[in-house]
This record gives C-alpha cells, sequence and structure tokens, in this order.
C-alpha cells in the first residue's frame, strides 16, 4: 500500500513539473505572437511592413549584466544569459572549467566563484522570465557537459530548422551561435519572429 502510495505522489509531481514547463513555454510563445500582431502591419501574407509608433521588444531572457562574466566569458564566445540554463547546470559547467568543451577556460579562484555566484543566482530556475522558467527543463544529468542546444526547450523550438541552414550555412555553423540568427539575442530578446537566418532570410515557424 505504502508503495502504491509513492507512485502514485511520485506520478502527480511528475506530471506537475511537465505542466510547469509546458506553460512557460507556451506563455513564451504567446509572447512572441503579441509582439508580431503588434509590430508587423498585415499584408497579403500575414506580414508588412514594422509599425513605427510600437516600442521595440521586450527581454524575454535577462540580459548579461555582470562585467566580469561578460569579458572573461564573452571574450571567448557570446555570453550566454544565465537565464538559458539551470543552476544545476551551470555548476557542473563551472566545476569543469579545465576540460570547457574542448579547451582550458580555467580562471583565477576570486574570478571563477565571482562568475559561478552570478550564474547560479540568475540560472533559468531562478529566473522569472517565462522563456527561461522553459529553458529550466533539460538533461543536465550524466557526464557530458550541460548544453542549451541539449535542454528539451531548445530542441522543441529548433526542430523543424533544416540542418543545412545551420550547420551547413558557413555564416553560422552549429546551433549553439545563437547570434547569427538571433539578432537580438545580445539583449535578451529570442523572439521567434525576429529570426533571420544568414542566407536563408527570415524564419518563423
Amino acid at each position: 500500500m505504502k508503495k502504491t502510495v509513492i507512485l502514485i505522489v511520485t506520478g502527480i509531481l511528475a506530471i506537475a513539473f511537465i505542466g510547469t514547463v509546458l506553460s512557460a513555454s507556451e506563455r513564451g510563445e504567446r509572447e512572441d505572437e503579441e509582439y508580431s500582431e503588434n509590430t508587423y502591419a498585415p499584408d497579403i501574407f500575414g506580414y508588412g511592413p514594422p509599425r513605427s509608433v510600437w516600442p521595440g521588444p521586450r527581454a524575454d531572457v535577462r540580459p548579461v549584466a555582470d562585467a566580469t562574466y561578460a569579458n572573461e566569458c564573452g571574450a571567448c564566445h557570446f555570453a550566454y544569459q544565465p537565464g538559458l540554463l539551470s543552476a544545476q547546470a551551470w555548476s557542473r559547467i563551472m566545476d569543469t572549467l579545465s576540460v570547457h568543451y574542448g579547451d582550458d577556460a580555467s580562471l583565477e579562484a576570486p574570478q571563477a566563484e565571482a562568475i559561478r555566484r552570478y550564474l547560479l543566482d540568475n540560472a533559468a530556475d531562478r529566473a522569472s522570465e517565462s522563456r527561461s522558467r522553459a529553458f529550466a527543463a533539460g538533461p543536465a544529468a550524466g557526464n557530458a557537459l550541460p548544453r542549451i542546444t541539449a535542454t528539451n526547450y531548445f530542441r522543441r523550438e529548433h526542430y523543424e530548422i533544416p540542418a543545412r541552414f545551420v550547420e551547413g550555412n558557413k555564416e553560422v555553423r552549429s546551433f549553439s551561435n545563437c547570434q547569427a540568427c538571433h539578432r537580438t539575442a545580445e539583449t535578451g530578446v529570442y523572439n521567434e519572429h525576429l529570426v533571420m537566418i544568414p542566407g536563408v532570410g527570415r524564419w518563423d515557424d
């Protein structure tokens, strides 16, 4: 009897967690739709020139606001916002800087601790933004280093994009090269209606 109760409770918690993630994902997509409707004057295809009277898009992932992180990590690659991975994932990354995706990214202890604290305090599972909350759910266990591109939400949002548009595109090369297609990525705006794939054009699934 006790084992049955435990199984039932575990099942309910799992369903509630999945529901929370899907809800956050749907809120992010709804915000994208609202922005698109308010930004583009409709033509026969449903889109048109921007409505200049409308304000610009708001950040759906909190922009990077730490100089140490921006300078140290942004010197080698795009400074990914903390809200794109969970605290557990960022902790794993900071624990393995000497083998940082094939490179040695070791830092002095004070710098490493400051960056770790910033990443964990602003991680996806501790953020209020809907898109960050959606990113909070993703594979973080195992021996492999966490990757934003391996999260459930990222896969859901990018699975329809042909690999030739990204990996076979010399101006993009990788799905991790966010800013190549999300021109507003640095400001924390990942609105799907603003995606422009180099050599392909506007992408809106």
